[in-house]
């Protein structure tokens, strides 16, 4: 009978210690998702203008015009381009004051022009198509009004990246980098670390933008410049 008893409360000290504590199996899938977590690729947030794509804004638009790079500056309105990019004015309001002295553009002979002279730079659409065939995430990350869908049009950037992020509509309507609130707002869309986002862009101010939220930066300096930057932080591709 004595041995009864010691046995009756061993077999109760057990049982009350196995309901202290989860299952094995659950144990298991939380190790998991912490595992995962730590080894999830990063998501890749890609500038388009002059990182991705030429931008004929600097040479191509004062050709057009017939000016110079600082006549087109003095003389464009001071905000109207700023405000297309951020989705506050339509392409017509657009024209209809691009000039602060008022005078008229040919609107449809502009994009046309913009449209012929956009172009992957040397060497980026092979990367980012590397990059998607080994499954990382891309996301488009740019100051640029509704003419993205040129680009769109010709280039076709999905087949390889998501145009997410763009200044004049989606999460990012109306906000423009080098914002704190616009990599805020990439971060809180992809519900992601800051440090699980790694960011590309051709103007350093952005990139210093980024990495003040806790963004992994990187200056864009040509793509070989570029995949070299991506390994060394040690993506395969």
């Amino acid at each position: 009978m004595l041995l009864g008893y010691f046995r009756f409360r061993c077999q109760g000290r057990l049982a009350s210690q196995w309901n202290r504590q989860p299952p094995p199996r659950i144990l298991d899938v939380r190790c998991k998702a912490m595992a995962d977590s730590k080894q999830r690729r990063p998501v890749i947030l890609l500038d388009i203008m002059d990182t991705v794509v030429y931008d004929p804004f600097f040479h191509d638009m004062p050709v057009f015009f017939d000016m110079s790079f600082k006549e087109l500056l003095s003389s464009k309105h001071p905000t109207a381009w700023i405000e297309f990019e951020c989705g506050s004015i339509r392409e017509d309001e657009l024209l209809a004051k691009f000039f602060a002295d008022g005078r008229k553009v040919d609107g449809a002979a502009l994009k046309a022009m913009m449209l012929s002279k956009y172009r992957y730079l040397d060497g980026m659409e092979p990367l980012l198509s590397r990059l998607k065939t080994a499954g990382f995430e891309l996301h488009a990350m740019s100051n640029y009004p509704a003419w993205f869908r040129l680009i769109e049009e010709k280039l076709r950037p999905s087949d390889y990246l998501h145009w997410t992020f763009v200044s004049c509509e989606g999460p990012m309507k109306g906000l423009r980098k080098p914002s704190a609130q616009a990599f805020e707002v990439c971060v809180k869309t992809l519900d992601l670390p800051p440090d699980k986002l790694i960011f590309v862009d051709d103007r350093k101010v952005n990139v210093e933008a980024a990495c003040t939220v806790g963004l992994d930066g990187i200056l864009f300096q040509g793509a070989g410049a570029l995949e070299a930057e991506l390994m060394r932080r040690g993506l395969s591709f």
